[in-house]
């Protein structure tokens, strides 16, 4: 998913003490020394909080706003490391990592099992041996409380309205995003984008990881040791 306005608005909207969270369970997981190959990095926060931490890390996504933005947080922050503009189903050329990770239900966004098979394949392809692939997808409780919700907020001179509704597909969700622009004329224009996610069975998620070459999985719930039955975010730990 190529994120245009949305980009502009997406730091304001995001929960901050996920990024504590994410960057604690990567080091739990893996080594500070290890090299690191972030997919879906969005606007970098998460990136240079890794890079303070040690990490030699890459940041990779679709999204030349996002990266742009990354980029600007890079010169702010005096923390730099090189930024990729790729789509996660394609990683060939890229160098050999000791691990990669995959947070805010990024892999959400394929559009279909094939999809996400393509990247778990890709991914398995540029891990170091035993290497180890963390990431998160939304449970089906997520979507559950996605189901007809609406967010409405002012971010500077935006105002943004986002609908929820059920997709297509089973466990499927559509985003409508609808942004009213502020423009020197004292007037708004209006600008729309629809995200669409979708998650599967746990079952489905360990059966297309291990068809990808991967030998280990464990998974857990919500940022716990264990799996909660009503969990609205599953963590895979997976290992070459």
């Amino acid at each position: 998913m190529s994120y245009n306005w949305f980009a502009k608005v997406y730091d304001q909207l995001m929960d901050d003490t996920l990024y504590d969270n994410w960057l604690d369970y990567t080091v739990k997981n893996v080594p500070t020394d290890k090299s690191l190959l972030e997919l879906g990095c969005g606007t970098g926060i998460l990136g240079i909080m890794l890079k303070e931490k040690g990490y030699p890390i890459t940041g990779l996504d679709l999204s030349e706003e996002m990266l742009s933005l990354a980029y600007d947080r890079q010169l702010q922050s005096d923390v730099v490391f090189p930024l990729i503009q790729r789509d996660m189903m394609d990683l060939s050329d890229l160098p050999e990592y000791d691990s990669v990770v995959c947070y805010s239900d990024a892999l959400c966004y394929m559009k279909d099992k094939e999809a996400l098979l393509k990247v778990f394949k890709e991914v398995h392809s540029v891990l170091s041996a035993e290497g180890v692939f963390l990431f998160d997808v939304h449970a089906p409780a997520q979507i559950d409380v996605f189901m007809d919700t609406s967010y409405h907020a002012e971010v500077d001179t935006i105002v943004f309205l986002w609908d929820s509704y059920e997709g297509e597909h089973d466990l499927s969700i559509e985003h409508h995003l609808t942004f009213f622009v502020e423009t020197e004329e004292n007037k708004y224009e209006r600008f729309e984008e629809v995200h669409k996610e979708r998650t599967y069975p746990l079952e489905d998620y360990t059966d297309l990881l291990q068809l990808a070459g991967f030998e280990s999985v464990n998974v857990t719930g919500d940022f716990q040791d264990n799996l909660p039955a009503d969990s609205r975010r599953w963590f895979f730990e997976v290992r070459k």
